[in-house]
């Protein structure tokens, strides 16, 4: 007579109460996975040998396998905090060079700029650079500042965006105005000119300057453009008359069909005589209509900047990370890079939140937030919660208790049939 099985009964019962009592310890974890005890019958011979009828030798674990399913998302109130919404895995670099993984959002900065999870393990990821992120980069750390260098960001002269649009206007010039009668053209007097208009532009140190826009009327359709521009306090002049600009002219259906006029602003004129970089900017007046109506601006825009210190960061739901200025600039810094596995429940679990790849794996595939059904997307400022049932684990965990006191009672009734007999006279 063997104890066998109902000792083995009672070892793979208490290992599930062990797996069920982890998971309930988890269940306010961010991230965590929770896990599944498997179990596989015991045999002393193999199927083709002696006994038709072969007796087991009781069970055992077979596995414990993680379950990946997707865990409710909570908000927070910290910006950097990144809930993954659906499949893949944050990199999370392990200070030796190497990469572990991990589903727990939980991020802050630390001192040196870099995002890291409570245990400073670093957020890796593709850093920007000049604001444009190179697709297929090495994964690196991701470093939203350095404490040795300055936080302000550059500032960006008008006309030297990356799409050089200047100055763009769109207005309506009042049709039924009369050609002014004092000639020639003086700022300074309000009857030389029928409308003006005044935009903020930036030279190539970040300096504000109020650019103005003169229009007057010299022939049926046709105006002529003029401009000045103010200079901060202590520059010096304080005001500059560029004088002419150029010539709108309309059809006779009120649209206009000139081109884009060119404005040059030379160092002097802004005030800070060999100090600033020429400016050279198109003003656009692109749709802009001359009907029968009052004079309207419907759209002023410019595509220069101050400079601006850095305030606080964003995070894309592609994980492109954000830096946002005091200018009201924001610019590309890097982006999180999500890394997905062919069988994650290969993964080696290493507590604090992270696993290890391992052979059964596969190798990682690499892929930003949403670029496939295997990636999910981020979602800012929340985190993800255990994937845990309560209800489900305590109903396991009364499952297997009543298991161990079924293979117990097993083992309580082979001691009494050999009790009785040893007992036999």
């Amino acid at each position: 007579m063997s104890f066998q099985q109902g000792l083995s009964g009672l070892n793979s019962s208490a290992k599930a109460l062990d797996t069920i009592g982890n998971n309930i310890a988890n269940a306010n974890t961010v991230g965590f996975k929770s896990s599944t005890t498997q179990f596989a019958d015991v045999f002393a011979a193999s199927l083709n040998g002696s006994g038709a009828s072969p007796i087991g030798l009781g069970t055992k674990i077979s596995s414990v396998l993680q379950q990946f399913a997707q865990g409710n998302i909570s908000n927070t109130n910290n910006p950097l905090d990144i809930a993954i919404n659906g499949g893949g895995f944050f990199q999370m670099d392990d200070g030796l060079g190497g990469t572990l993984y991990s589903r727990n959002g939980q991020f802050q900065l630390n001192k040196d700029g870099f995002i890291v999870n409570a245990e400073g393990l670093q957020l890796k990821g593709i850093m920007a650079v000049n604001g444009v992120v190179a697709s297929g980069s090495p994964n690196t750390p991701l470093r939203l500042f350095n404490p040795t260098q300055s936080l302000t960001g550059s500032p960006q002269a008008t006309g030297t965006s990356t799409g050089a649009t200047g100055v763009q206007a769109n207005l309506n010039l009042d049709s039924r105005v009369a050609v002014p009668a004092t000639t020639p053209f003086n700022y300074a007097d309000p009857t030389s000119y029928n409308q003006s208009t005044a935009v903020t532009i930036y030279d190539s140190l970040g300096n504000p300057h109020t650019q103005s826009t003169y229009f007057v009327k010299t022939a049926t359709n046709a105006w002529d453009v003029y401009s000045t521009v103010t200079n901060p306090a202590g520059a010096s002049p304080t005001f500059s008359n560029l004088g002419a600009t150029g010539s709108l002219t309309f059809n006779t259906a009120g649209q206009i069909t000139s081109a884009p006029l060119a404005v040059s602003i030379t160092p002097a004129q802004l005030g800070y005589a060999g100090a600033v970089a020429p400016m050279a900017f198109n003003l656009s007046f692109a749709g802009s209509t001359q009907f029968g109506s009052p004079f309207a601006v419907n759209t002023l825009l410019q595509d220069g900047f101050a400079a601006g210190s850095l305030v606080g960061f964003k995070v894309g739901s592609d994980g492109t990370v954000l830096g946002n200025y005091t200018n009201g600039q924001t610019q590309v810094i890097g982006q999180a890079v999500l890394a997905a596995f062919r069988n994650p429940q290969g993964l080696q679990p290493l507590g604090n939140g992270v696993w290890a790849q391992t052979p059964e794996t596969g190798t990682a595939v690499l892929g930003t937030p949403g670029s496939s059904g295997q990636f999910g997307v981020f979602q800012s400022g929340a985190v993800e919660d255990a994937n845990i049932d309560l209800t489900a684990e305590l109903v396991n965990m009364i499952t297997q208790q009543r298991v161990y006191q079924a293979n117990a009672q097993s083992i309580k009734t082979m001691d009494s049939i050999l009790q009785t007999l040893v007992n036999l006279r």
